[in-house]
């Protein structure tokens, strides 16, 4: 069943695979900006990434013409234009719920800065780890939640805790009004229609890529017949 989801303004949202092109055009576009390039066709934008420029038009289109005839498309406005698609072009206050090793690991990651992702919260269950500083903030209990996310007006949580607590954390972010949820807890959530849901499951990522690499190579051997010969046998 497709998406039917609308935003606010009553259109339809783009497609999961959309968006994800989306991002790696803005990514590929900036590469070219840094590079001193003003502008690039589709056929060249969609050739660095191994994409049809059929697909690149199609998915560019969905959110309104960019390209200019003669021309392509010029890559300054293009960024600016998808920067503000994707919701980029402001800053993203994020409360992190969890601080174990992935979520310790998640704070030290300077990258989500310098995209307008900012962590301003960490919250734990874990009495022990309250009242801790990280990277200069305090963790607080999950209770203070609902307040802290009002004070600074947080719309995105990253989830890092473990599975079997995963679902009764994100029902107390459901409750505080928070409408977007980063899940990297290995198990599904469920949450109002209201509220959105990206998880990052590792280990399926994992399962995808051995997927595709069996199925990619020709004659691949069984990894339990390489060194079949390695003992003289």
């Amino acid at each position: 069943m497709k998406d039917s989801r609308r935003e606010p303004s009553g259109e339809k949202l783009a497609p999961k695979a959309v968006v994800n092109r989306v991002c790696l055009y803005l990514r590929q576009l900036e590469v070219f900006q840094r590079q001193g390039e003003s502008t690039v066709s589709s056929s060249r934008l969609g050739a660095s990434l191994g994409i049809n420029d059929a697909q690149v038009r199609k998915d560019l289109a969905f959110f309104g013409q960019f390209g200019y005839p003669g021309i392509g498309y010029r890559i300054e406005g293009l960024i600016g234009k998808l920067r503000h698609v994707l919701g980029i072009d402001r800053d993203w206050p994020i409360a992190l719920i969890g601080l174990g090793n992935l979520g310790r690991a998640l704070l030290k990651y300077k990258h989500f800065r310098r995209r307008g992702f900012q962590i301003v919260a960490l919250f734990d269950i874990d009495p022990h780890k309250i009242g801790q500083m990280y990277d200069g903030l305090p963790v607080r209990a999950i209770g203070e939640l609902a307040e802290v996310a009002a004070s600074r007006t947080i719309n995105l949580a990253v989830l890092s805790v473990p599975a079997d607590v995963a679902q009764s954390v994100a029902d107390q972010i459901v409750a505080c009004g928070i409408p977007g949820i980063l899940n990297f807890a290995p198990t599904t959530l469920a949450v109002p229609s209201s509220v959105s849901v990206v998880a990052v499951d590792l280990s399926v990522q994992l399962e995808h890529l051995a997927y595709k690499v069996l199925n990619t190579q020709s004659a691949f051997p069984d990894p339990a017949h390489l060194f079949d010969g390695a003992s003289g046998r």
